[in-house]
This record gives structure tokens, C-alpha cells and sequence, in this order.
């Protein structure tokens, strides 16, 4: 028993390991289609406008995204998000506690992408 031995070496890669030529080819393409769009919210009245008015501004532009309506609190907690909904653009908040209008949503878009 050796308190001291030599550490075993783990290896590590960027993307946990799925950097095979697929999933890098899926990622290049989706980088070229558009914007990865989240809606953060428990599924209320409010989340669900945002939802619609996130889907006519990608519409809009001729993005296109699917539009991904996160609920789980855990996963919203994540993000820095205590107040709902929340849209968030390629891993970024850049609206919370608001419903935003299809052309407020356009020029987010605009500006995130450019």
C-alpha cells in the first residue's frame, strides 16, 4: 500500500469526449444555421408569449432554430436566473423578467449574431 504512488493520468477533452468527426461536423453546422435559443420559465402565460415571439423573430430573420423551453428550476438556477422568463441566446442571458415583443427579440438577435 503506497500513500504516495504515482497518480494515475486521466485524459480529458474539451467536449467529454465526443470529439469524433460527426459531432464536429453537427456543431460547425449548427454555428452556420443559426442562433441556440432557450426559453427559460416553469411553462406560464408569460414564458409561453416569449416562446411566440422568439419563434416569429427567428422566422423573421429565416433562422432556421428550434426554440428549447427549459423548465427545470435546477437548470434555470444555472443560468443566474431568479426571475422568469428569461431568454437566452448561444449560452448567454440577454433578457430576463420581461415578456419582449417579436421586434425587441429581432434586434437582440441582430446584435448577438453580428
Amino acid at each position: 500500500m503506497s500513500l504516495f504512488g504515482k497518480k494515475k493520468e486521466e485524459t480529458t477533452s474539451c467536449c467529454g469526449g465526443n470529439c469524433d468527426a460527426e459531432n464536429m461536423a453537427k456543431a460547425e453546422c449548427a454555428k452556420s444555421e443559426g442562433a441556440n435559443v432557450k426559453i427559460l420559465g416553469s411553462g406560464c402565460a408569460k414564458c409561453n408569449q416569449l416562446e411566440t415571439a422568439a419563434k416569429s423573430a427567428l422566422q423573421q430573420l429565416g433562422m432556421d432554430t428550434t426554440v428549447d423551453h427549459v423548465t427545470d428550476f435546477s437548470q434555470i438556477a444555472a443560468y443566474g436566473v431568479m426571475t422568469t422568463p428569461a431568454l437566452v441566446v448561444d449560452g448567454k442571458v440577454v433578457s430576463y423578467g420581461k415578456v419582449l415583443k417579436a421586434e425587441e427579440v429581432v434586434r437582440i438577435l441582430q446584435k448577438v449574431r453580428s
